[in-house]
């Protein structure tokens, strides 16, 4: 996908105060360093400039982004940049909230951007800010796992992907999404793998020890969240199963404790928690055998009976379908990162 660089490219880096500054600043600081920060420290060839990033926002003037970062801009939308690449930096933003009526003339200069042929992306929640620009209508795209309900609520009209770590709106590759928080590190391989060469990426992922999301971000992703909703029935038994899920008989028990009947439960539930009621027990399941794969060195099989699956087999097929993962190639992931602070 590299292409021969004529001069350095002009990227624009999009910053407004609910921006993330750790993605704003490291996606800066790596664009900057392409080309010159390994030729500089292994002295195997001339260094030279590939990006020429540049912070844009609606004002030219200093601000604070989130957590307090100080921002100066380099360019507002009023000076109408042209730049060949525009990246949509992580937000913060609650998984209710949305950008609707926010920033309207910053969203214009984007859609001005991609008529004129630049490439766009984005980084977790940056995917936010793109849906309003309309440009992902009828198109897939990612974000943050925790963002799946927003969209679904919110874009309807978007094909939403939680599972990958980058996804691709259209053939060409001219809208690109990257998934969770960290997700700058493998957005920033792909920009200068595609816009400058594979080596150079992968030299810079050695630099700066960038490591590339292949497995996705369904390890990463909790399957059970407490999203608000007003059915309190359902949340009678969302709490019954938080205590009960290992029983074999879950879904009587919980039908018994709801006091409504079957159909009309499994509706419901549905409607208030975005799961049936099955997909909900395997998730609280597989939620409590993901602690314990991180937390001891017990066998899957046991694993499997104590979480409510006597079928070790079943287990280890939900479990991959749930997080991407095996249960022991699960472990081996997310197990170090138990010990190192015990």
């Amino acid at each position: 996908m590299g292409r021969p660089l004529k001069g350095p490219l002009e990227t624009a880096i999009v910053a407004v105060p609910e921006t993330a500054g750790s993605a704003l600043y490291g996606m800066f600081d790596v664009l900057s360093a392409a080309g010159s920060i390994w030729q500089t420290l292994v002295r195997d060839r001339p260094p030279r400039q590939l990006f020429t990033p540049r912070i844009v926002s609606t004002t030219a003037r200093s601000f604070r982004c989130g957590n307090g970062i100080p921002v100066t801009p380099h360019l507002s939308v009023k000076d109408d940049p042209k730049p060949a690449i525009v990246i949509l930096p992580e937000l913060w933003l609650a998984p209710d909230e949305d950008m609707k009526g926010r920033y309207p003339e910053l969203i214009d200069w984007i859609k001005r951007c991609y008529r004129a042929g630049a490439t766009l992306y984005s980084a977790c929640s940056g995917s936010i800010m793109l849906a309003e620009t309309g440009l992902l209508k009828g198109r897939a795209a990612t974000s943050h796992w925790a963002y799946r309900d927003l969209f679904r609520r919110n874009f309807p009209e978007i094909d939403f992907r939680p599972e990958p770590n980058l996804v691709f709106a259209d053939a060409r590759g001219r809208i690109v999404t990257a998934g969770g928080t960290t997700s700058w590190h493998d957005l920033a391989i792909h920009i200068i793998a595609r816009h400058a060469s594979p080596g150079e990426a992968m030299r810079i992922a050695k630099v700066y020890l960038l490591k590339w999301h292949g497995e996705g971000q369904l390890p990463y992703a909790s399957l059970i969240r407490g999203d608000p909703h007003a059915d309190s029935a359902v949340r009678t038994c969302q709490n019954w199963l938080a205590q009960h899920f290992r029983e074999p008989d879950v879904v009587t028990g919980v039908e018994r404790v709801a006091n409504l009947p079957p159909r009309t439960l499994k509706r419901r539930f549905k409607v208030a928690t975005g799961l049936t009621l099955i997909e909900y027990v395997q998730n609280i399941r597989v939620e409590e055998a993901k602690r314990r794969l991180e937390s001891g060195d017990k066998p899957v099989d046991e694993i499997s009976a104590v979480v409510g699956y006597e079928d070790p087999a079943f287990f280890r097929r939900l479990f991959k379908r749930r997080t991407g993962l095996t249960p022991s190639g699960y472990r081996r992931m997310f197990q170090p990162m138990a010990r190192a602070v015990e």
